[in-house]
This record gives structure tokens, C-alpha cells and sequence, in this order.
């Protein structure tokens, strides 16, 4: 009788070690309206969950989703990334969506594939009516968690030979959404050999930035 305790408790055991073990998060991409290629970066996040998984220990499913603004399952996402070069527009309801995502808890990365800027911003407007993109300095915390960037941004990929800058929504002390400008992190996240003349290592350096915005959002 004592055996067959022991076998029932030892398979109890492994069953919760395994439900520790099984995956509890995952990331979406933001799909939004307006005309621009919200799409953009195809393996962008599971090649950045990939690596978060390997380095950081997390437990992200392995394939990230795609999430709607105005949707009520964007609250199932404590990382959710957006990007894309052209148009954006956000509802009233969208945009009070987001805000009660973000306010709540949520994070929101929004990364400038080239031309995304003079649409991305006036829509956050919506969003943030009292808020301004701040540009964060070189050691604010996002730049210093397993990986140091003293210097700030990475520069991925070039365009108006600008330098790469991380703007901040900060709301009641929180940093509730980052904005990679003139940088193209997303892009290094990509699958290697997307984009002719990328360095392996110019990828690991998008990828351990990506890391640090994952590890910053998770330990908050």
C-alpha cells in the first residue's frame, strides 16, 4: 500500500512539475487599420521568442498571435509588438481600448519600419492625450538587464544616416509603451538572411535589445 502511495505521489509530482514547465505567456502582433503593413516583420517575434526562451528562461509559446486594438483578447498579452511603414488609424473605441490595456498593465512596443513615424504618433495622441513621447536616457533601466547597452539603442538597419532613439510613454512612473525610432530592432529579430548585408552579429545585438524590452515588461 505504501509503494502504491509513493508511485500515485511521484507521478503526482512530475504532473505539477510539468504544468510549471508548460508555456503561461504569449505575444501578439498589433493588426490596426488605416492602410499600413501592420504585417510587416513576419518572423520577427517567434524568432525573438525563440530567443527569449533559450536565454531568459521564459515560458512564451512558440507562435505569436494577432491582435486587434479595439479587441478584448489584447489583455491576454503582456507584450505586444507593432510595426509597419505606412498609415495608422485608431477608433475612439480602439484607442480607449489600448489605453485601458495599457494603463492596466499592459506594454506596447511600437518599432518605426521606416515611415511609420508621422502616423504612429498623432494616433498614440488619441490614446495618451496628456502624454508626450519622452526620449529615455542611456541608463534608463530598459537599456541595463542581462544585456548592457550603455550606448542605448542598437542601429540595425540604415536609412536617413539618423541616430537610433527609444521614446517613452510614462504614465503615473510606468513605462507603458517604448518606440524604437531610426532603428529597425524588429527587423534584426528576422530570420537570418532576410535582408542582404545583416550580420549575424548586428542580429544578436537586435535580439538581446528585444530580450531586455521582454525581461523589462516581465519583472515590472
Amino acid at each position: 500500500m505504501k509503494k502504491v502511495i509513493h508511485i500515485v505521489c511521484a507521478v503526482l509530482l512530475l504532473i505539477t512539475i510539468s504544468s510549471f514547465n508548460a508555456p503561461t505567456y504569449k505575444m501578439a502582433k498589433l493588426k490596426y487599420s488605416g492602410g499600413g503593413d501592420w504585417y510587416g516583420d513576419r518572423t520577427a517575434l517567434p524568432n525573438l521568442i525563440k530567443f527569449c526562451n533559450e536565454n531568459l528562461k521564459t515560458n512564451f509559446q512558440a507562435e505569436d498571435d494577432v491582435v486587434e486594438p479595439g479587441s478584448a483578447q489584447l489583455f491576454n498579452y503582456p507584450f505586444v509588438f507593432m510595426t509597419g511603414h505606412g498609415n495608422v488609424i485608431f477608433t475612439d473605441q480602439e484607442a480607449g481600448n489600448l489605453r485601458k490595456y495599457l494603463t492596466g498593465g499592459g506594454f506596447l512596443h511600437i518599432d518605426d519600419n521606416y515611415g511609420l513615424d508621422k502616423f504612429v504618433r498623432p494616433q498614440m495622441k488619441k490614446v495618451f492625450p496628456e502624454l508626450d513621447f519622452v526620449e529615455l536616457p542611456t541608463n534608463y533601466p530598459i537599456y541595463h538587464q542581462k544585456y548592457p547597452f550603455p550606448n542605448g539603442l542598437p542601429k540595425i538597419h540604415e536609412h536617413d544616416g539618423k541616430r537610433p532613439q527609444g521614446f517613452g510613454l510614462i504614465y503615473k512612473g510606468r513605462l507603458v509603451c517604448f518606440y524604437t525610432y531610426e532603428c529597425d530592432l524588429g527587423n534584426g529579430w528576422e530570420d537570418y538572411g532576410t535582408y542582404a548585408g545583416d550580420t549575424q552579429e548586428t542580429r544578436l545585438k537586435a535580439l538581446k535589445m528585444g530580450a531586455n524590452l521582454v525581461q523589462y515588461v516581465l519583472t515590472q
